[in-house]
């Protein structure tokens, strides 16, 4: 792996959780469109344009949780937290960054430029407040995955099934939902002091949240391989042979939140389960496959 700057600054954009953004592509290739040069392009764009916004919005929310996240036996070591890193720099930063993804998002479409402007909007409004009331907290954070997806479809632009639209943010509120957990689990009774929401959660009801939108997930999938929309916009309902991987990959990674703890961070769980890995791989070579065999 190649090393990463290690300046504080840098390290407060956060260029780890840019993999999140990979979301944004899910309109190249399911658009069709993933052998069109002007269109990964204009992808790529998008995705460092929700690069910019997203980096903005971790130093904004860094610099507003700074005395919680000192107490918090990991966070602690983030730049601003720790002190290796002054409020200033890191809010002027934050405003460079957020002016530089809505001139970009501007300047490639205009529907993206709005969909980027919803995405920082609801973040401010997570980081002003909404992040300390329970369920709205979690709702927020996955549709911000939902707007990537919808990014990518508005760079090129592309119509995105509303199917797999409603799959990302189950998804997404899958992830998110067993982050907190993992917050739980390793703060316990100090909970409540790093992440105020955390006082109206409890693990087994976040277990059951977790077992109900397995099956959601994995049904609204189902639904999207077989829509007529789909079927009519690939021409086949081969599709379906790509949900095993999907089945795979969240059976194993349920498995690891409720066993093991996991969740707290999903790149990192990702990166280091070679089962996940072959799942996901699996899925995309599948999808693929099946997308552009015509």
């Amino acid at each position: 792996m190649i090393p990463l700057p290690r300046s504080p600054l840098f390290e407060a954009l956060r260029p780890r959780q840019w993999t999140k953004n990979a979301f944004v592509f899910a309109g190249l290739l399911f658009g069709g469109q993933l052998f069109e040069r002007a269109a990964v392009l204009r992808s790529l764009l998008a995705f460092a344009i929700f690069c910019a916004a997203a980096s903005a919005v971790y130093l904004a929310n860094d610099v507003a949780d700074r005395d919680q996240d000192a107490l918090h036996p990991m966070k602690r070591a983030r730049p601003i937290a720790s002190g290796r890193l002054g409020t200033r720099p890191a809010i002027a930063t934050a405003v460079v960054a957020a002016l530089a993804a809505v001139v970009g998002s501007a300047a490639l479409s205009r529907p993206l430029l709005w969909i980027v402007l919803a995405y920082l909007l609801s973040s401010l409004l997570y980081t002003a407040g909404l992040k300390r009331v329970h369920v709205l907290d979690v709702m927020i954070v996955a549709a911000g995955f939902v707007l990537r997806a919808a990014a990518g479809a508005a760079a090129l632009p592309v119509e995105i099934s509303p199917w797999l639209l409603c799959c990302t943010f189950l998804l997404a509120l899958y992830l998110a939902i067993a982050k907190r957990r993992a917050e739980l689990s390793l703060l316990g009774e100090e909970a409540e002091q790093h992440r105020p929401a955390l006082a109206r959660y409890t693990v087994p009801l976040l277990d059951g949240w977790l077992v109900a939108l397995t099956g959601a997930t994995i049904v609204s999938y189902a639904l999207y391989t077989q829509s007529q929309r789909t079927v009519e916009h690939f021409g086949t309902t081969d599709l379906l042979y790509t949900l095993p991987f999907v089945v795979y990959a969240l059976f194993r990674y349920h498995e690891l939140v409720v066993r093991r703890g996991a969740g707290g961070d999903p790149g990192n769980v990702l990166a280091r389960d070679p089962g996940l890995l072959l799942a996901l791989a699996g899925w995309a070579a599948t999808a693929a496959v099946i997308i552009y065999r015509r």
